[in-house]
């Protein structure tokens, strides 16, 4: 049995999102400084580095990060790989790759290997998810997506139709994953946002792992 991490390790030089709050990890306390104990103050946003969207993100009353279920967030994944030239995924692409089946789909594609450089600048040119595509997973039944950069769609895209699309369906949405060094196939994936009650729900950073089920 072998356990891939495929979380964004939260490093104060990596990118966040434009006009999303950057990242700052301090001491409060130090035992160097003769403090009874190490204590980090931790400042960032909850959109930053492995993060999971929920619909009240871009859903006025809609659910809240704390009230995701957990059998959607645990369980059988499906980790396809995009070609690296591919810039975007379409609806003809996921009907080609993605037989009715699996709730849960990560998409490998040449994003994964831009966490090699975390404390890079944001990168505008990063491959996404076709409103079409998006349309097709829903039809589908999947319940949960995932993606290996900051955003699920295109960079600036108008009216976040992508994003509307999945959570307004229900499909929780896992983006700015590492899957740089996971094979395709199938996978058991436990992916738990923190449990934030406060605050608009809006979503929250993640941990997630996939487990291989052979």
């Amino acid at each position: 049995m072998t356990y891939y991490d495929i979380t964004v390790p939260l490093i104060n030089e990596m990118a966040t999102y434009p006009g999303d709050p950057g990242i700052k990890i301090t001491n409060w306390r130090s035992l160097e400084n003769g403090d009874a104990a190490n204590v980090s103050h931790l400042n960032f946003g909850a959109h930053t580095g492995t993060h999971i969207d929920a619909p009240a993100h871009f859903i006025k009353g809609a659910a809240k990060i704390e009230s995701l279920d957990l059998n959607v967030l645990i369980g059988e994944a499906l980790v396809i790989e995009v070609p690296d030239h591919c810039m975007s995924i379409d609806a003809e692409f996921v009907a080609k790759y993605l037989h009715p089946g699996p709730t849960r789909v990560l998409f490998k594609t040449r994003n994964s290997a831009f966490w090699s450089t975390p404390d890079g600048p944001f990168r505008t040119d990063f491959t996404y998810l076709e409103l079409s595509a998006a349309q097709k997973l829903v039809a589908q039944d999947v319940k949960l997506v995932g993606i290996d950069y900051l955003s699920i769609e295109k960079f600036n895209q108008a009216n976040h139709e992508t994003h509307l699309e999945l959570l307004s369906h229900g499909v929780v949405i896992v983006e700015g994953l590492n899957l740089a060094d996971v094979p395709p196939g199938s996978y058991e994936l436990v992916c738990l946002p923190l449990r934030i009650k406060s605050g608009q729900g809006d979503g929250s950073p993640a941990r997630a792992v996939l487990r291989t089920t052979r």
